[in-house]
């Protein structure tokens, strides 16, 4: 599937009740993410794609929200690992260069170092073949700075905007 390559990579936040050792606790994730676009400019909508099996997958079901980071290539290496491990057993935030930070109109935090954000409550959902397609309605959106975005190429290889 590299021929649908390169795809601008973004990264997922989002916050929801979980059960961890017999307690409901609120916990903050983030997921890297290549299956996302914009969907509609009146009103203004995105979507993400997500598989079922994720953990991100239940946090996005019980809590509706979700921000859109849009992250510099400088960031190459943190955003791999927010997409090689599960934010249900480990803190990314603590073993990355990420400062966590609440987003302003959604009960969810998003990443300070990202270039631009997105502030989403989800509308609707949508199976997608193996994945479920959240569509999004854009509440808040902000511009952070004009650094040069993150594309995936495939195996593994990223590249930048030129």
């Amino acid at each position: 599937m590299d021929f649908v390559n390169p795809r601008q990579t973004i990264v997922v936040t989002t916050r929801g009740e979980v059960e961890l050792f017999g307690k409901s606790v609120k916990k903050d994730n983030a997921f890297t993410l290549t299956w996302h676009s914009p969907l509609s400019y009146d009103p203004f909508l995105y979507g993400i794609s997500v598989h079922p099996r994720r953990f991100s997958f239940k946090l996005l079901k019980k809590s509706k929200v979700f921000v859109v980071n849009f992250m510099a290539h400088q960031y190459r290496d943190d955003v791999l690992l927010f997409g090689s491990e599960s934010g249900l057993s480990v803190d990314k935030f603590a073993k990355s260069k990420f400062t966590k930070e609440e987003a302003e109109h959604i009960d969810c935090c998003r990443i300070k170092e990202a270039s631009a954000w997105l502030e989403c409550e989800i509308i609707d959902s949508v199976e997608v073949g193996d994945h479920v397609f959240f569509i999004g309605k854009v509440i808040f959106s902000k511009v952070n700075d004009d650094k040069k975005r993150l594309f995936y190429l495939g195996g593994g290889r990223f590249t930048s905007t030129i």
